[in-house]
């Protein structure tokens, strides 16, 4: 008998449920994360008196982000206190917003503390279970059995989101709340959050009031808060973060909306206030010290972004989240500061860390020219903006075959090194290409201003990106104007050319839109349907939370399954 032929209305007090259930864990592979030997010894072997063998273990957050990447586990059991200062809570959120788990996975936590049970209860991504120590083999297969038949019940969300399928992951929600009313809220969760994924904000936000109404709970009301941010609604989205950051403070992902608020009101100092009352709670959390940094430093606040982008540095070792930008980022604000030793200090750290990698060999001459601007040394300086200008062809001639590219920020220090060792034109071009793929992204357009503020050129920067900004909408208008006219097949070749010249998101997906419009009324080209999924991709990489993106997607799989392919992979 499978799972679900053994489901009733009481699944879990359904004795051939149990039976059914129990027969599933037994073939289930866990990963026990507990940074004693012993403690993961012992818990080995109670889930071998309940018949799981397929048991792995780590005992450091290094190890559990190498056996997660190698393979697919169908239970994280973790203890909440880990190596490193982290908690196995954050390590979920490392998991879940690096993508290195799918949403089928039980996580549970195991904890010594009661009161975690109340900090469970508020957090925004929060465990499948917990179970509080000691506890016998009866309890863990009790708590594990109901996740995994929670899991078993949600399959069909999970399995439309992974293959980005949102519209039926949709209907496998209403499936859901309408068939399993003991798992009504989170299905509702889910559809909430999937319809603002696809931008259609008024459906969401009725969603989340529906939630309200029958159960005040935090992320229902931080859906609503974000639908009603994204439809304009600025100062009812503040108050009702304002709230639940009263009512919930272990919400903190509620901080972060609220800063993101605060931003969108020019309230520059507030965001960081609010980044900060975040990173105050949960000083480990790698992604939120990098934002208290980014906008510490746009504030010139610079001893405040020191410390929060040494914490990323000190904090990420062995995490999937380090990047070069994060060296690169310290190295920065140290310059700025006047402190130059310690910025080659941080600088020789990340070519050891990153030995062999470019864009940190990149970095570090970035770093070292402008040091030696400051330290009064221009010829040298030049010399090493000349090297890196080299390095840079030399990544990018690379990036087609590997598909990496220069990341955007290095970039721009690279062109605030051009302009400050006189190489005004190179950083004139840097600045043009980097402003015209970017030019969604107002942290990285922030960031290219300052540098034109640096260099003591303000205007300039302004009459560039305000060219820039012409530039782009008349090479869109084009396509746009072809695809209007019915001249579908020259839309396509208009925008793809748009896309290959100036890679901003806005192309990308403008470009796939129009092949995947073209397909459908001419049939399947699997050339240009390649073609069409790399623009997706590249997308997806500059925003993964973009209802654009999503939206493109949606359309991409109504016309594969038009055609009879499958979109797996999608």
């Amino acid at each position: 008998m499978t799972l679900s032929q053994a489901q009733s209305t009481n699944p879990l007090d359904n004795e051939e449920m149990l039976l059914v259930l129990q027969h599933t864990l037994t073939k289930k592979r866990v990963l026990i994360v507990d940074r004693h030997s012993p403690a993961r010894d012992s818990l080995r072997l109670m889930l071998g008196a309940l018949g799981v063998t397929a048991v792995h273990g780590a005992g450091n957050s290094a190890e559990v982000i190498r056996q997660v990447k190698a393979n697919r586990f169908d239970i994280i059991l973790s203890d909440f206190v880990l190596d490193d200062g982290r908690d196995g809570q954050q390590l979920l959120e490392e998991l879940r917003h690096a993508h290195l788990i799918p949403l089928s996975t039980v996580y549970l936590i195991i904890t010594s503390e009661r009161g975690y049970t109340n900090v469970v209860a508020l957090a925004e991504l929060a465990p499948d279970d917990y179970l509080i120590k000691p506890f016998t083999a009866d309890q863990l297969q009790a708590r594990l059995i109901k996740a995994i038949y929670k899991k078993h019940v949600l399959r069909k969300i999970y399995e439309q989101i992974e293959r980005s399928a949102l519209q039926e992951a949709i209907l496998a929600c209403d499936r859901v709340i309408q068939q399993q009313p003991v798992y009504m809220f989170d299905a509702l969760r889910f559809k909430g959050e999937l319809l603002h994924t696809l931008g259609r904000t008024r459906e969401a936000e009725e969603v989340f009031r529906k939630v309200l109404e029958g159960r005040v709970v935090p992320w229902a009301k931080m859906g609503l808060a974000t639908a009603l941010r994204d439809r304009g609604a600025l100062d009812e989205a503040e108050q009702l973060a304002e709230q639940v950051t009263n009512e919930a403070p272990n919400f903190l992902s509620a901080y972060d909306f609220l800063a993101s608020v605060h931003e969108a009101q020019g309230k520059l100092h507030a965001a960081q206030h609010a980044l900060q009352r975040a990173a105050d709670a949960s000083p480990h959390n790698t992604v939120r010290q990098r934002l208290v940094g980014d906008v510490a430093a746009r504030n010139k606040d610079l001893l405040v972004a020191e410390k929060a982008y040494g914490k990323v540095i000190e904090r990420s070792k062995g995490s999937s989240l380090r990047t070069v930008d994060d060296f690169a980022n310290l190295s920065r604000v140290l310059v700025e500061r006047g402190d130059v030793t310690a910025s080659r200090k941080i600088a020789s750290e990340m070519k050891r860390e990153w030995r062999g990698d470019k864009q940190a060999e990149l970095a570090a001459l970035v770093t070292e020219s402008l040091c030696l601007e400051k330290d009064g040394s221009p010829d040298k300086a030049r010399q090493m903006v000349e090297q890196a200008l080299e390095l840079q062809q030399q990544i990018e001639a690379e990036s087609s075959e590997k598909g990496k590219h220069v990341s955007h920020r290095l970039s721009v220090d690279l062109a605030h090194a051009c302009y400050a060792s006189g190489k005004a034109e190179a950083a004139d071009k840097i600045m043009r290409q980097v402003a015209a793929e970017n030019n969604e992204d107002p942290h990285l357009i922030d960031h290219i201003t300052q540098v034109f503020e640096k260099t003591g050129q303000p205007d300039a920067g302004k009459a560039m990106l305000d060219q820039v900004g012409k530039e782009i909408i008349e090479l869109n208008n084009k396509g746009v104007r072809a695809a209007r006219s019915g001249d579908l097949e020259g839309a396509v070749q208009l925008l793809m050319q748009a896309a290959e010249q100036v890679p901003n998101l806005q192309f990308l997906i403008n470009a796939a839109k129009a092949i995947f419009t073209l397909m459908d009324k001419k049939g399947w080209d699997e050339e240009l349907a390649i073609k069409a999924q790399d623009y997706l991709q590249r997308a997806q990489r500059k925003d993964r939370k973009s209802a654009k993106v999503a939206s493109a997607r949606e359309l991409y799989i109504t016309v594969a399954k038009k055609y009879g392919i499958t979109t797996d992979n999608a």
